[in-house]
């Protein structure tokens, strides 16, 4: 996707999102959105943060892992390092955890909200390297939009 699809895409979540109230319905309708968005995706979600571990919320995709350790997989050291992770091969990234076995490559952003990690948006592809950096950077403004979408309403996913 191009950077103005991105755009067109935010514009989109705005719409969709700007009046929802309750915060499981619009990261519901957040993560319909970019999985039906995005091509070569075979899986698309959030995982929540509880504690000291993230759990399943809304995805779309096979059945998925419920719990992941802040120090474990893809989604953990996105989680753990409040940096995005992007994976062209997750066969070849350290303790990746395999949910389903035709992914290939990965893309992890944090969710944050008040300065304070509230879950990741995780993107499987069953295609080897097929997150660019252009992907990345309009994956991670759709987050922003996104959480500061929360943010507005003082609870969270």
């Amino acid at each position: 996707m191009t950077k103005t699809d991105y755009e067109l895409l935010d514009s989109q979540l705005h719409a969709l999102l700007d009046s929802e109230l309750d915060p499981l319905a619009a990261t519901s309708n957040f993560v319909a959105l970019l999985y039906n968005a995005l091509s070569e995706i075979n899986w698309l979600g959030v995982y929540v943060l509880r504690g000291d571990e993230l759990v399943l919320g809304p995805f779309q995709g096979k059945p998925a892992c419920v719990r992941i350790a802040l120090d474990e997989g893809v989604c953990g050291a996105a989680a753990s390092t409040l940096e995005t992770q992007r994976v062209a091969d997750v066969h070849a990234f350290p303790g990746h955890i395999v949910c389903d076995a035709e992914s290939r490559s990965e893309l992890v952003v944090p969710l944050m909200a008040h300065g304070q990690l509230i879950g990741v948006l995780d993107i499987d592809s069953p295609v080897t390297r097929r997150f660019s950096e252009a992907d990345q950077a309009g994956v991670e403004k759709l987050c922003e939009t996104f959480c500061a979408l929360q943010e507005t309403r003082k609870y969270f996913i």
